[in-house]
């Protein structure tokens, strides 16, 4: 993501550019593979409040999404919760008010065995969020850097709002069970899901990196090819090339540059597994994510994804995807198919007996840590000619990526003395 948003913004400047990946298809870990006609994509944040903000870039113009039913059900306290999406109101007193005409209203029909959160709850709630979503990023990434776990308790809020909303929100918005990640970071976290509705990629993930690359002139991107040495005036690959150039910018995920780049500072990682079910039907009659605040297994939290977007899955067949966090996603598949079922079959209220398991992929550095401190703009200029960007130079989202190749092209284009938007005749290649 990162590295094709160099590419596309480096390109549109007038540079000829090549772009080198390892892997035989573009993404990084924006991938999708199709299994059994079903589309899975990789290990990563299953719900990411970054994807609405992704809508309004340029290179992206042709990104579809598809919106998540509004508002969490949250297994807390033995029972399943239903809260309503946070930007209905802005304030607390607002929320209240809303709530008190809903109760006196005809309740609409809701999915069984949901009971909706009480009135005092969903206004605390709807209150923080609605003023994270008020205030400027800028101001939230200056205040105090504290564990969003710390941080979280400094609100004010009673622990019940905490432990039975927020932290299992947290949890899955940032993979971070322990919440270790930076307190100004979760709550840029909880701002983006504030603005914008939930929501998927239709088709997968792999739509992000391929609108990019379609914007590239043919030839670009050169698959299966490794780089192993980079310079600022040449990149040694695995095929014993020697790539001559102006400008590198390594956009690999952390581990690799680290190794392309001695110095670099290696991130830690967060393990994500997924663990894909097929199902003759949704165990829930809409996509509305399904939080476990009590832990009461290995799953987080869990979503039936195709009735989100039904091109994830064959006709007649339901995907449910569950993500697993912490020590227990390095548990078996078998091991955890069981466990999960299990775990699903009681949130959901539904006999997972005859589910077949589609696939279980695991990733142990899926995501990159944020702990505190975090800086969430991370230099992308290592010297004139060397540049590094990804979403562990940024904040560990696809809009971070997106950002942060967008800073290492601008660096790029300051150095060749060029401004972003301006054309000129095509320039040496830049690796």
């Amino acid at each position: 993501m990162a590295g094709l948003t160099a590419a596309a913004r480096l390109s549109g400047a007038g540079l000829g550019v090549t772009v080198l990946e390892a892997a035989p298809r573009i993404g990084g870990r924006l991938a999708t593979e199709e299994v059994g006609g079903f589309r899975l994509d990789l290990p990563g944040q299953l719900l990411d409040p970054s994807l609405p903000a992704l809508t309004g870039a340029p290179e992206l113009a042709g990104l579809a999404l598809r919106p998540l039913s509004p508002g969490l059900l949250v297994h807390s306290g033995g029972r399943l919760n239903r809260y309503a999406e946070p930007r209905t109101t802005r304030t607390s007193r607002a929320a209240a008010r809303a709530l008190a005409c809903a109760a006196r209203a005809p309740r609409a029909p809701r999915a069984p065995r949901a009971a909706r959160a009480n009135a005092l709850d969903q206004a605390r709630i709807a209150g923080y969020l609605g003023r994270l979503a008020a205030t400027p990023a800028e101001r939230l990434l200056a205040r105090q850097e504290l564990p969003a776990a710390a941080f979280l308790g400094s609100r004010g809020l009673p622990p019940r709002t905490i432990d039975g909303y927020l932290r299992p929100l947290l949890t899955a918005l940032l993979s971070d069970p322990d919440l270790t990640t930076s307190g100004p970071c979760a709550d840029l976290a909880l701002r983006g899901y504030a603005r914008g509705r939930l929501s998927l990629v239709g088709g997968g993930t792999a739509a992000l990196p391929a609108l990019l690359a379609a914007a590239l002139p043919p030839g670009t991107v050169r698959t299966g090819v490794r780089a192993l040495s980079a310079s600022t005036t040449s990149v040694r690959t695995d095929t014993g090339e020697e790539i001559r150039c102006r400008a590198v910018v390594v956009a690999t995920g952390g581990r690799a540059a680290a190794g392309l780049l001695p110095g670099l500072r290696l991130p830690g990682f967060h393990p994500v597994t997924v663990v894909h079910h097929a199902a003759p039907e949704p165990p829930s009659p809409e996509p509305v994510p399904l939080l476990d605040a009590d832990r009461t297994g290995p799953v987080s939290h869990t979503l039936p994804v195709s009735a989100a977007d039904p091109d994830r899955a064959p006709a007649g067949r339901a995907l449910i995807s569950s993500t697993v966090l912490g020590a227990a996603a390095a548990e078996p598949a078998a091991v955890l198919d069981r466990s999960v079922r299990a775990q699903l079959g009681a949130l959901y209220g539904v006999d997972t007996a005859g589910w077949e398991l589609v696939a279980v992929r695991h990733d142990p550095e899926a995501v990159p840590a944020m702990p505190a401190p975090h800086d969430h703009r991370r230099p992308v200029r290592l010297l004139h000619g060397l540049y590094v960007c990804g979403d562990h130079r940024d904040t560990s989202t696809a809009h971070g990526a997106y950002v942060s190749g967008g800073r290492a092209a601008a660096a790029v284009l300051r150095d060749f003395g060029l401004r972003p938007g301006t054309t000129a005749e095509p320039l040496a290649t830049a690796a």
